[in-house]
């Protein structure tokens, strides 16, 4: 998925909630596109479900080799506002920052932020019904499970959790 050759890493600005139908027609017309995703509790009419949902809403990046590639049609795409541009130009994305991303991908296809975790860690919960809290992490096993004592309702409540619904707070 990295670029090859003199291609870089853009940025493009895809319509509200689009961006899977953008990501599905830049890849058609032969563009290499990552919309980096995490699994994210969504809270609507007192239900809970969790969901891939992109990283950064509304964007997603598109490696381009400016000299040799159409690029213009990228803003011409359905589902697409813009590239973002510095001037007349597109704008790269500074070396390192896709590639970290693409490096915390799982074999799911998602980004997974809770590699680099440790015990004493301040920590969010990005999914189930703890949701949004703060905590910090206890200790974890090998199973993926970890012991989280979170701050909920001026207290400290002891939990244990999936690793996976934990990022660096």
């Amino acid at each position: 998925m990295p670029p090859k050759g003199s291609k870089k890493w853009y940025v493009a600005r895809s319509l509200p909630r689009q961006e899977a139908r953008a990501q599905f027609q830049l890849l058609r017309q032969g563009f290499s596109v990552f919309l980096p995703r995490v699994m994210k509790t969504i809270r609507h009419a007192r239900k809970l479900r969790t969901a891939p949902t992109p990283v950064f809403p509304s964007y997603m990046f598109v490696a381009l080799d400016l000299e040799r590639e159409r690029w213009r049609s990228v803003n011409g795409t359905s589902g697409i506002a813009s590239l973002i541009m510095q001037g007349e130009v597109p704008l790269p994305v500074p070396p390192g920052v896709v590639e970290s991303l693409l490096d915390l991908m799982d074999e799911d296809g998602l980004v997974r932020f809770d590699r680099n975790l440790r015990e004493g860690q301040s920590v969010r919960v990005v999914a189930g019904p703890f949701a949004d809290a703060i905590g910090v992490l206890e200790r974890s096993d090998a199973n993926g499970r970890v012991h989280v004592l979170l701050d909920i309702m001026n207290g400290k409540v002891s939990t244990y959790l999936d690793r996976s619904s934990l990022e660096a707070a």
